[in-house]
């Protein structure tokens, strides 16, 4: 589909047609697409797995674009404004739930899978965790960056929900979990946390797939009204990626090791994936709001002794 819907622009063209029907073809290439792999060579299954690990990291990256676009609109939908006094009330609400929220979230996972000096590891990860969001709060508050407190509460909120989550994908360690294993791993408890990750993923796919413009790194074209609504192939490409994912949820991104039964994203591999995607969103959004300042200087910079030459000449 990403191949056969690449650079579509118009509506009147045959791909946008065959993008937005011909759905009966499509259920029988998605029927057969699920069935061949059951016939294929272990050997291509394992290649397919290779590539699949580097797209699901790839979309990882592209997931968190998207989120940080999204906190930067909803940041500036409730800025505050002479005319919108209420607004900037509501906004102040919003971002004080956020921080409460990444506060409770630290402290409960202090309380919760780090009671014991044993559990170093997870000791460091909810540390560095902590640091994060005191280094965020204290750049955004900064009177050269000046961003409010809103995008930092809901990016220091993802952050600790990152955080969580790479602490659950942990083997099963007793003396550092809140509840034995054997009541942690119910068959319902796995089923309904899947069926969450599941609309998780399937949301952000939708949303990061149609949302292509936040990935534009050149000038914005001027739409006309036969334009095509989003990109369609990159659409279909978030989509391949996002399906990659999938496959590293189900074998919890390690080609390997088969996971235990009903065990789905518990490993190291997976821990780690989540805390480098926990750090890298960190470093991602600080960068976000010191860079304006740096180019802002290297400009200023830049000026100064053009300045100083027009001063001595008028003086």
């Amino acid at each position: 589909m990403f191949v056969s819907t690449l650079e579509t622009r118009k509506l009147q063209e045959g791909r946008n047609s065959w993008h937005c029907g011909c759905w009966g073809f499509k259920s029988f290439l998605l029927l057969l697409s699920i069935t061949l792999p059951f016939f294929l060579p272990s050997q291509i299954v394992r290649i397919y797995g290779e590539i699949a690990r580097i797209g699901a990291g790839i979309f990882l990256l592209l997931q968190l674009v998207s989120v940080i676009h999204f906190i930067i609109w909803w940041n500036k939908l409730w800025t505050p404004e002479d005319e919108r006094k209420k607004s900037c009330s509501l906004g102040l609400f919003i971002s004080t739930i956020f921080h409460g929220a990444s506060f409770c979230g630290v402290v409960w996972m202090y309380t919760s899978y780090a009671s014991r000096s044993s559990c170093f590891l997870n000791i460091f990860f909810i540390t560095w965790t902590a640091i994060l969001l005191a280094v965020i709060i204290a750049v955004s508050l900064h009177s050269k960056v000046d961003k409010g407190l809103l995008s930092s509460g809901i990016i220091a909120s993802y952050i600790v929900f990152l955080c969580w989550t790479a602490i659950k994908s942990e083997p099963i360690i007793i003396r550092c979990s809140p509840v034995n294993s054997e009541k942690e791993n119910r068959d319902w408890i796995t089923i309904i946390a899947f069926l969450i990750a599941i609309f998780a993923i399937v949301f952000a796919t939708f949303s990061t797939g149609i949302d292509y413009k936040c990935f534009q790194f050149g000038k914005d074209e001027v739409e006309e009204e036969d334009d095509v609504p989003y990109m369609y192939g990159f659409f279909h490409l978030v989509f391949s990626l996002g399906a990659m994912h999938f496959a590293m949820l189900f074998i919890s991104w390690d080609l390997n090791n088969s996971p235990a039964k009903w065990s789905i994203d518990v490993g190291w591999v997976s821990t780690w994936v989540k805390v480098i995607n926990e750090w890298f969103a960190a470093s991602f959004y600080l960068w976000m709001l010191i860079s304006p300042v740096v180019r802002q200087n290297k400009v200023t910079g830049n000026n100064e002794p053009v300045q100083e030459t027009t001063d001595s000449s008028l003086a």
